[in-house]
């Protein structure tokens, strides 16, 4: 396998995994190839040095502004519930439940719930997602 550091029209960048060089040439001349951000067709390979060990630069250091990013959007969504959605606590189950069927009036809620009532409540069409957990202390990343 031959990793090769990718680039889009659009300076997206992201890696692809290839059988080998002769595999990316024909992939690439069949159109095949496609930026996962934007979708573009116009991608190439980006010059790469070797991985050599002992070199300062990791994979941790390239995936690090990805991972603030996340980080800050997960907590920007988990503020926005705690700020304009009700919390019912342990009662999420129940309440979801009753307003999917009609018997209470529907609003945004959070709380929490077991993973057998979760189960049951997506087993029965009632639309529930995750909170995204509260981002670590900056003291407390690595």
């Amino acid at each position: 396998m031959i990793r090769y550091a990718l680039i889009c029209e659009h300076e997206h960048e992201f890696e692809g995994w290839f059988g080998s060089s002769a595999d990316y040439d024909d992939q690439q001349s069949r159109g095949l190839l496609e930026c996962p951000v934007c979708a573009s067709k116009a991608v190439r390979k980006q010059i790469m040095a070797p991985a050599v060990s002992g070199t300062k630069r990791t994979l941790n250091d390239q995936a690090r502004p990805t991972q603030a990013m996340m980080l800050e959007a997960m907590g920007r969504i988990r503020r926005h519930v705690e700020e304009n959605f009700e919390d019912v606590g342990d009662a999420f189950a129940k309440e979801a439940r009753a307003m999917h069927e009609g018997k209470t009036e529907a609003r945004g809620i959070y709380g929490q719930a077991t993973p057998a009532e979760v189960k049951e409540l997506v087993e029965d069409g009632v639309p529930v997602a995750p909170l995204p957990p509260e981002p670590p202390k900056k003291t407390q990343l690595n």
